[in-house]
C-alpha cells in the first residue's frame, strides 16, 4: 500500500509540474507552487526527485521516452516491411516528425500541455535540457540519420544533416503557433481557411518538411 501511495504521489508531483512548466516555464515555476497545486509537502518532491533540475529532467524524460520509443517502434516496423530496401524520404519524416504531432494531439499523452511544454523546452538554453535532450535522442536521432542516408544516397551528407536542422526548425516553430507573427505583423486571413485547425497542423508541416527534404541541391560555390 505503502508503495501505490508513492507511486501516486510521485505522479501527481510530475503532473502538476508539467502543466506548470508548460504555462510558465520551468524557471518561472517555484517549488512552492508545485507543492501548492499538488498538495504535497517539499519534503515529498525532494524525496522522489531530489532537486527542482532533477524533476523538470524527470518530466521532461517520461514524456521523450514515449515519443522516441514510438518513433524507433515505427521505423522498425517500416525496416521491416522494405525487406532490406531504403524507405521513402516521406515515411522517414513522417515517422520520426508526425509521431510528435499525433502524440501531442493524443489525451492520453496530455495533449493539451504536450506541445506547450515542448515549445517552452526547445527554446531554453539550459545546459542540463540540452544534456538530458543529447541522451535521449541520441539512438533515436542515429537510425533516423541511416535511414536519410540510405533513402537518398545521392544526396551529400552534409547537406542531408542541413535539411535535418531545417525540419526541426520549422516543426519547432509549427508547435510554436502563428500567434506571435499574427500579433508582429497584423498579418490577417481569411478565417474559412482555418489557420488554427489543428488537424491541418500535421499536413501542412509534412507537405512543407517533404518539399524542403525533396528541394534541388544548391549550385556548388565556385563551379
Amino acid at each position: 500500500m505503502q508503495e501505490i501511495r508513492s507511486s501516486t504521489t510521485r505522479d501527481t508531483i510530475l503532473d502538476t509540474a508539467e502543466a506548470l512548466f508548460a504555462q510558465q516555464g520551468h524557471d518561472g515555476t517555484s517549488m512552492r507552487q508545485i507543492t501548492g497545486v499538488a498538495g504535497v509537502n517539499l519534503a515529498s518532491v525532494n524525496y522522489h526527485f531530489g532537486s527542482k533540475e532533477s524533476l523538470v529532467q524527470a518530466v521532461l524524460k517520461r514524456r521523450l521516452e514515449v515519443l522516441n520509443s514510438e518513433r524507433l517502434r515505427l521505423l522498425d516496423e517500416l525496416e521491416a516491411q522494405a525487406q532490406g530496401k531504403p524507405l521513402k524520404p516521406s515515411q522517414i519524416v513522417d515517422a520520426f516528425f508526425g509521431t510528435l504531432l499525433r502524440l501531442a494531439a493524443d489525451p492520453a499523452q496530455a495533449g493539451s500541455t504536450f506541445l506547450p511544454l515542448l515549445e517552452r523546452t526547445m527554446t531554453d538554453p539550459s545546459d542540463f535540457i540540452r544534456a538530458l535532450f543529447a541522451k535521449e535522442y541520441a539512438d533515436v536521432l542515429e537510425r533516423y540519420r541511416n535511414a536519410l542516408f540510405a533513402a537518398l544516397p545521392d544526396v551529400p551528407r552534409a547537406e542531408i544533416m542541413w535539411r535535418f536542422q531545417f525540419m526541426l526548425g520549422a516543426t519547432s516553430y509549427a508547435i510554436i503557433g502563428t500567434d506571435l507573427l499574427r500579433s508582429v505583423t497584423g498579418w490577417t486571413v481569411d478565417e474559412a481557411e482555418q489557420p488554427d485547425n489543428p488537424e491541418l497542423l500535421l499536413p501542412r508541416l509534412m507537405s512543407f518538411l517533404l518539399g524542403g527534404l525533396r528541394s534541388p541541391l544548391p549550385p556548388v560555390s565556385g563551379a
